[in-house]
Formats: C-alpha cells, sequence, structure tokens
C-alpha cells in the first residue's frame, strides 16, 4: 500500500464528508482495510514514507487519525501519537507542508494538536495559523488551553485509565469542554 492509496481512501467521500462524526461502519472500514498497515507503522516499518510530503501525511493519519477509528475506547487509540508528532515535526522541518495543497496540511499538523504536550499545541496554533486555517486554528487553541489548564486532556482519562479530579470532572460535565 501506498500513501496516494491512504489519501485516495481518506479524500474521497464518504471518509471526506464524515472522517470527524465517524460511525460504526466507517470504524469498522478503517480497521478491517489497515489496522495491519498501522500495526506496520507503529513498529517503525514506513519510516520510508517521511521522505516525502504525501508520505509524511498518509504515516501521520496512519497513526494519528486510523487509530482514533479502529481503536475507539481503547488505550491503543492513543499509543502511535508521539510517532506521529515525530513525523509531522520532520515533515514541517523539511518545509513538506508547504508542497501540500491547503486542505491537506490540517492533518499533517493535527498530531501536534492531539500532543498533552503545550510545546506541541502552541506549535500546532502557529501552524494552523500561519496557514490560515482558522477554524483549526481555534480548535487548536481550545485544545492549548485545556492542556494548558490540566497539563492532559481530561477527556481521555477513562480510556487511559486515568483517575479524573474534581476540577477535571466539573470541567468534563459542562458544555466547555466540547465547544471551546
Amino acid at each position: 500500500m501506498t500513501p496516494d492509496d491512504i489519501l485516495d481512501f481518506w479524500y474521497k467521500p464518504p471518509m471526506s464528508e464524515h472522517w470527524f462524526a465517524s460511525t460504526p461502519v466507517i470504524d469498522a472500514d478503517i480497521r478491517e482495510r489497515f489496522g495491519a498497515l498501522w500495526e506496520q507503522a507503529a513498529a517503525g516499518e514506513w519510516d520510508a514514507w517521511q521522505a516525502t510530503p504525501n508520505g509524511c501525511l498518509a504515516l501521520c493519519i496512519v497513526l494519528d487519525q486510523f487509530p482514533l477509528n479502529m481503536f475507539r475506547g481503547e488505550v491503543r487509540s492513543f499509543s502511535t501519537e508521539q510517532q506521529a508528532v515525530v513525523a509531522s515535526k520532520q515533515a514541517v522541518q523539511r518545509e513538506f507542508d508547504t508542497l501540500l495543497p491547503l486542505d491537506r496540511r490540517s492533518f499533517l499538523y493535527m498530531p501536534l494538536m492531539h500532543s498533552e504536550h503545550l510545546a506541541d499545541q502552541d506549535e500546532s496554533v502557529r501552524l494552523f495559523e500561519a496557514a490560515g486555517l482558522e477554524a483549526n486554528a481555534r480548535f487548536a487553541r481550545h485544545h492549548r488551553d485545556i492542556v494548558r489548564r490540566f497539563g492532559r486532556f481530561p477527556h481521555r482519562n477513562a480510556v487511559l485509565g486515568r483517575e479524573s479530579t474534581a476540577e477535571e470532572l466539573a470541567y468534563l460535565a459542562s458544555k466547555e469542554a466540547f465547544t471551546g
């Protein structure tokens, strides 16, 4: 499977229309098609993809986005997060992001937004703003504010087996937790 195969799948309907509000059907389809590829990428077998802009983008999608669909509600949904962050940073350092169409850059930057490290959060906001992706930048600022406030994403506590503080529980019950 090539990076272009991944991108063709990710950007064509119905995925391009429903990736955020995923359905059990889409989740099952991603798991069936890409579960083995995720295992190989997680083991570092697809590092050669980092030599091209499309390869970096596909790697970020496989490591950062697909697990959220394949392993929803499981610890593995975040187990390759840091690898995706590394792939994203390397792509930006090589200026591969500037070679991608604007509508595709957002998924290259998303691993940084999904990180629980504040420096990654700050970088995601900067990149989204610099690209003029204002809707993404607003969401990235919301994520950054959460990490700045709690030092992590309380939304993940149950999945990761972490105890929530009273402040986190109050936040998770609020409208602010999901609307920013």
